[in-house]
């Protein structure tokens, strides 16, 4: 059984908000969203947050406040992409630059990383960067499912999940977890 080094999950629609971008101080987690990040955690797992949010170079909010934010939900790093989609970035989802970056930094085989998210953008960076793909339906998990669905035969997904939850129970099935 495979084990895992680290998931990386995204933040807007996957561990809370909607398929909206919402700044720090607006943002509000899911149910259950932090204490299966802690979960996570106490069972050995590395998790990481990485996100995609255009918002840093319109001025809308600051690297800091995101990070602050995501530390104080219980990532253990953080990646976040501050541009927008026109500066031609090698960091913003689908690239795999934040993938990368957090490999380099902690040590690890990205094939042995798991990515959770609800857009399509997420499954393709982690198909790139051959690690496991779950997407959750929360967010714009639905809609990414509907407009992608012909995109799909190019990435195979390793599972559909309801949210987070439900991904964090499969992976807990599928996976070695020390």
């Amino acid at each position: 059984m495979q084990k895992i080094e680290a998931i990386f999950i995204d933040r807007d629609g996957t561990i809370g908000g909607d398929h909206t971008i919402h700044y720090p101080g607006e943002f509000k987690l899911f149910p259950l969203s932090k204490k299966l990040i802690h979960q996570l955690k106490s069972d050995g797992i590395n998790v990481f947050s990485f996100t995609n949010q255009p918002g840093i170079s319109e001025g809308k909010a600051t690297i800091h406040d995101f990070t602050e934010e995501l530390t104080r939900f219980g990532f253990d790093d953080v990646f976040i992409c501050p541009h927008s989609p026109t500066e031609g970035c090698r960091c913003r989802k689908p690239g795999i630059g934040m993938l990368l970056h957090a490999a380099e930094k902690h040590n690890l085989t990205l094939e042995n990383c798991m990515v959770i998210g609800d857009r399509w953008s997420d499954m393709l960076a982690a198909s790139s960067a051959n690690c496991k793909k779950i997407l959750v339906k929360t967010g714009a998990g639905l809609t990414s499912l509907n407009e992608h669905g012909e995109k799909r035969k190019d990435v195979e997904l390793d599972y559909v999940a309801e949210n987070l939850a439900d991904a964090i129970d499969w992976l807990y099935g599928q996976f070695k977890i020390e």
